[in-house]
């Protein structure tokens, strides 16, 4: 089996690299972006199992990468988990309605992801 594929998403490059570092050390094969356009242009490229998208992005903010997701057919298998400071309902609903398959609150600890991608994907 192939290893499982994991897109970090988050404009905070301190975010992007605890969370690839302890994703890839895990053995999951992990590729990276900074902001709403590079997410769906890795989303199409990588096509990865699993995505950590940080909601408060320039360019495209997370909700909007998520619902373009969605919206593809072929990108329908892509498991998208919300990553924001924003921790009220009304944002959960937001992100629940654009499709998102889970959502976590800042600040969480990388472990917290890597338990996260487990539950998920299974290990890498």
């Amino acid at each position: 089996m192939s290893r499982r594929r994991i897109l970090v998403v988050d404009d905070e490059p301190f975010i992007c690299r605890s969370l690839t570092f302890v994703l890839r050390k895990d053995n999951y094969l992990v590729f990276e972006a900074r902001n709403g356009e590079e997410a769906l242009a890795a989303i199409r490229e990588h096509k990865p199992d699993l995505v950590f998208l940080d909601v408060m992005m320039p360019k495209i903010n997370g909700f909007e990468v998520t619902a373009q997701v969605r919206a593809d057919p072929a990108l329908a298998n892509v498991k998208i988990v919300l990553l924001t400071a924003k921790g009220q309902d009304c944002d959960r609903e937001v992100g629940k309605t654009a499709g998102a398959n889970d959502y976590m609150t800042k600040p969480f600890s990388p472990t917290k992801i890597l338990e996260r991608a487990r539950e998920i994907l299974g290990p890498g």
